[in-house]
């Protein structure tokens, strides 16, 4: 797949930082895609929101060990204005970042609690087919006993934006199961244009938080609007579930972990070894060492024991049993 045109073509990519937990994931994440994607050869926009009305405190990155270990990891801060999510619903951020990028360049989205595992280049990307993280569970809608199910539901959503319902749905799967319906993981997501992306990101979102159709009602948008309008976005710029073919990311190339203490009990081998790889030189343990989820499970040793409390082959069904375990241990850190 190296070879393949498509896949060396150039593009940028957007990850969300400000201060607390994510700023320090911001720099893993670099250090893991300088060590292992040497041919990628586009930018890193670090997006950071700004303090202002949305913000009850000031959410920017003001760590300066931080932000020099950004800069020497070639990482290029990129400051945006909240206007219409913020504090209240910070997933937005990752919305309306993509205001700040640059216009027509193509891009791809990454959820700064992500590994870079291999090599991003070599992933064949069709940037007028958008996509989206495919590793989810069925999270949203919850239908209720008396209530619309979820064909009428994501119906009404498709009707809401003019969109075409029909051509959304996956016939492999039976009536009203949750995979029958376009839904992502907002982990990841691509487009040949992130302000074109991002203008109807932000229309279907708060078109859906500020007058849900009907049949939303009983149905929860904290913490899943950005998943709710996320399939529409993709599907109404002709994008699919299988635009971009498996193995890549989610699979050889990317790992969203998520936190921590998951990523030691329920990721592969290779994932343990790349982020203990990549964390290990001084300049990069010196920043890290800060934060303390970081300090404990890898440079102390706790994932080790983490990891030991689960078989891979054979792990719970469920990501809560998995959070429940760990808390039963005594090594849940967020």
């Amino acid at each position: 797949m190296a070879n393949n045109p498509a896949s060396r073509q150039g593009f940028n990519i957007l990850i969300v930082g400000q201060s607390g937990r994510l700023q320090y994931e911001a720099v893993l994440f670099a250090a893991a895609l300088r060590a292992m994607s040497p041919g990628f050869a586009g930018r890193l926009f670090v997006a950071v929101p700004q303090p202002g009305p949305l913000w009850s405190g000031d959410p920017a990155i003001r760590n300066a060990p931080v932000l020099q270990a950004l800069d020497d990891l070639g990482a290029e801060i990129l400051p945006f204005e909240c206007r219409a999510f913020g504090e209240s619903y910070p997933q937005g951020n990752k919305i309306e970042a993509l205001a700040a990028l640059p216009a027509g360049e193509p891009f791809v989205f990454f959820d700064t609690d992500t590994l870079i595992t291999g090599e991003l280049a070599d992933v064949p990307f069709d940037f007028d087919r958008p996509a989206a993280s495919l590793r989810r569970e069925g999270t949203w809608p919850e239908p209720t006993l008396y209530g619309p199910g979820y064909g009428g539901i994501w119906k009404s959503l498709y009707d809401r934006f003019g969109l075409d319902f029909d051509s959304s749905l996956d016939l492999n799967q039976p009536d009203e199961y949750w995979e029958r319906y376009l839904y992502f993981n907002a982990g990841w997501f691509y487009y040949r244009c992130p302000r074109l992306f991002g203008e109807r990101f932000r229309e279907y979102a708060l078109s859906i938080r500020d007058d849900p159709p009907v049949e939303l009602a009983g149905q929860s948008l904290d913490p899943w609007l950005d998943q709710v309008a996320l399939p529409l976005v993709i599907h109404s710029f002709g994008g699919s579930r299988d635009a971009l073919p498996q193995g890549y990311l989610d699979g050889s190339v990317s790992c969203h972990y998520r936190l921590f203490p998951l990523l030691y009990a329920r990721e592969s081998d290779r994932v343990v070894e790349v982020l203990e790889t990549v964390t290990a030189p001084n300049r990069i343990k010196k920043v890290l060492k800060q934060y303390e989820p970081i300090k404990r499970l890898i440079y102390q040793g706790r994932g080790t024991k983490v990891r030991a409390l689960f078989d891979r082959d054979n792990l719970p069904r469920k990501e809560q049993a998995i959070r429940n375990r760990i808390k039963a241990n005594g090594f849940w850190m967020r």
